[in-house]
């Protein structure tokens, strides 16, 4: 069985992140978003915001799982027996900051990194910049899954 995990902070879901994870179950078995915490970020939403959020979304799908995780992402893959790691691209600069995360993957522990280009539609949603709109009381609705 090929598994896949999905991790990200996800601070918010956001339709990007959505397409990502229902082009990945074109590919595996099965796919765990794993909600992450970054030391260098601040979340906007709680973990159990986001964690139930995600779950709701995703209900109906028995081959997606939301769980949330601490420490190396290659190390939380060995512990739920992912053999690869999901990641969207938006632009040549999320190219260039995950390809070397993504071969450090692989040499340390074998696991695999995938890559899928955004949907051209969903390119210009960030997480980053759908907090600063939050944070500003703006319409966040269409940047996020119904």
């Amino acid at each position: 069985m090929k598994r896949a995990i999905f991790p990200g902070t996800f601070d918010p879901f956001t339709k990007g992140h959505h397409s990502i994870v229902m082009r990945g179950l074109e590919v595996f078995d099965s796919v765990i978003i794993a909600i992450g915490t970054n030391s260098d970020k601040t979340p906007m939403w709680p973990l159990d915001k986001r964690l139930q959020f995600i779950n709701e979304l995703f209900n109906d799908q028995s081959r997606i799982t939301v769980e949330t995780y601490t420490g190396l992402t290659m190390n939380y893959c060995k512990e739920r027996n992912a053999t690869h790691i999901i990641r969207g691209l938006r632009s040549s600069k999320d190219f260039s900051y995950e390809q070397p995360i993504a071969q450090t993957n692989r040499a340390l522990s074998g696991i695999e990194t995938v890559f899928f280009a955004s949907d051209p539609e969903l390119t210009h949603i960030s997480s980053t910049i759908v907090r600063d709109i939050a944070q500003y009381q703006g319409d966040i609705g269409s940047f996020l899954p119904d």
